[in-house]
């Protein structure tokens, strides 16, 4: 379990040093403010220092190194696991940033930190075996996930209660993959017993944990094979990998001892059977304190489950937040509403001086991963995670009001920003004139149908304008814009150059 929990470490932490800087950092689309609107209260904890963009890079690298070298050495202690939640914990708490996996891994990491000892780097410690009561918030938590999702879905959404939900979530999920496009086609009935099935184990299925080994370790397996589907059939970062964490501990140790090696096994055995027989270690100190320790765990967590199963309870539900600064016990869900057709936001450019031109050539950017280019085929990125892309599909259901940052882009697009670019796939105007104007378009998209005449021609999308997302923009016509709201005023890209270095 620490092995799984700390390979998605590796994985956010990555997420967290490609991608920060260019979303919250000092030249972000979303600079980070310390003391700013939305800015958790504990944030400063770790990253509240001069430079910002250092710090980002220092907590991700350190982060990255610390998880990478506990994985590959398999040597943690509660000190270890302790330091890697305390700094993920700093990225997590930035706006605008964290999902719900994120606060998800939080909660996992810090009931990691209880299955390691306290110094010890052994790899299987003869005096601390992970506890009884760990073992059960583990398994506390993969209850209160299914549960938050099944229960969302059907106070939400009508079409979670028609069984009907399913015919549009593979077309109109954030990030399809490939299997997305081939699963929307199968036929209807097979997507009204998907939607069944997936009330049955996110609903049914969790009470089996507390209904004796055996339907337990049934729990276990329907979850895995449920996170299974989930992470072959679209894009959720780590969130779906990270949810076969817990169910993990619905096992025992006979029934995963396949997974162990012969040394790892004859320690086991032996701790066992010590057990059995009576013939323990003489308690000492410090694991008389571990076990209170490991009570009081039980204690903090069922206390803050109060609010949490409150929450589950109430007709008024709220998924992916947390009732304690500390994010130690969460609330969860997901796809509590089901978007029917999807809208994508596309920006184009052109070198043409006058946008009204009908004459003009509008050439697209192309962002990593989400639907652009009808002739791109879906890309596979789990359990890795492109923030912008996520946050393009928002911007797709509201207007660019109420995504400012979308502007940002364009006037940054204006200037052939690097630090933009980095997060796109594909810039048109590489190595030519940075164009005029930018804009956004507004359209549909559905995939095209397998054996169609549109896929033989190698369109993996069709798509129908809807009308413009924001209208064409200059830089100079976003002067104003950009200086009521503190961001760099970028007249070209050698102004650019000189702003960062004149900051630097």
């Amino acid at each position: 379990m620490i092995n799984l929990i700390l390979s998605f470490l590796v994985v956010a932490f990555a997420i967290a040093y490609n991608q920060n800087k260019q979303l919250i950092g000092a030249d972000g689309l979303l600079p980070y403010r310390c003391g700013g609107a939305g800015v958790h209260p504990l944030c400063p904890l770790v990253l509240d220092w001069t430079d910002m963009d250092a710090n980002l890079d220092v907590i991700a690298l350190l982060g990255m190194a610390l998880s990478g070298f506990v994985l590959l050495t398999g040597m943690a202690n509660m000190v270890i696991m302790a330091t890697l939640w305390v700094l993920y914990h700093s990225l997590v708490n930035l706006p605008d940033l964290s999902a719900g996996w994120e606060s998800q891994l939080l909660e996992t990491g810090f009931l990691a930190i209880f299955l390691c000892p306290v110094l010890s780097l052994s790899q299987m410690p003869r005096r601390c075996p992970p506890s009884l009561i760990c073992m059960w918030t583990f398994r506390w938590l993969i209850v209160r996930i299914m549960l938050g999702a099944g229960l969302i879905k059907i106070r939400g959404d009508k079409c979670w209660r028609d069984l009907t939900c399913m015919d549009f979530h593979y077309e109109t999920q954030p990030v399809p993959n490939p299997m997305s496009y081939y699963l929307h086609r199968t036929p209807w009935w097979f997507h009204r017993f998907e939607t069944l099935a997936n009330h049955c184990i996110e609903l049914i299925v969790p009470f089996f944990t507390f209904m004796g080994r055996r339907m337990c370790m049934v729990n276990g397996v329907l979850q895995i094979l449920f996170q299974v589907v989930l992470i072959i059939s679209g894009n959720l970062s780590f969130l779906n990998w990270l949810t076969i964490v817990p169910s993990l501990a619905c096992f025992d140790d006979a029934s995963l001892a396949f997974l162990f090696g012969s040394r790892a096994k004859k320690t086991v055995l032996e701790i066992q059977e010590e057990a059995a027989t009576g013939r323990t270690l003489q308690p000492s100190k410090g694991m008389l304190i571990r076990r209170v320790v490991n009570v009081s765990l039980g204690i903090l967590i069922g206390f803050l489950s109060v609010p949490v199963v409150t929450n589950l309870l109430s007709s008024r539900q709220v998924m992916n937040t947390s009732f304690d600064p500390l994010r130690i016990v969460n609330t969860y869900g997901a796809f509590g509403s089901i978007t029917k057709e999807r809208t994508e936001v596309i920006i184009q450019g052109t070198l043409a001086s006058d946008p009204k031109d009908p004459g003009a050539v509008w050439e697209e950017y192309q962002f990593l991963c989400k639907p652009g280019d009808i002739y791109r085929r879906p890309c596979v990125i789990s359990p890795y995670h492109y923030r912008l892309d996520w946050l393009m599909w928002f911007a797709a259901f509201q207007t660019y009001e109420q995504n400012e940052w979308v502007i940002h882009i364009a006037g940054r697009l204006l200037s052939n920003d690097s630090t933009v670019l980095s997060l796109m796939d594909h810039n048109p105007f590489q190595g030519r004139a940075t164009p005029r104007w930018v804009r956004g378009e507004h359209y549909i998209y559905r995939f095209s149908r397998p054996g169609s005449s549109s896929a033989a021609q190698g369109k993996w999308w069709l798509r129908k304008r809807i009308g413009p997302y924001f209208p064409p923009v200059d830089l100079e016509g976003l002067r104003g814009y950009f200086q009521s709201r503190d961001w760099p005023i970028l007249t070209s890209p050698i102004t650019l150059w000189v702003l960062r270095h004149k900051c630097a």
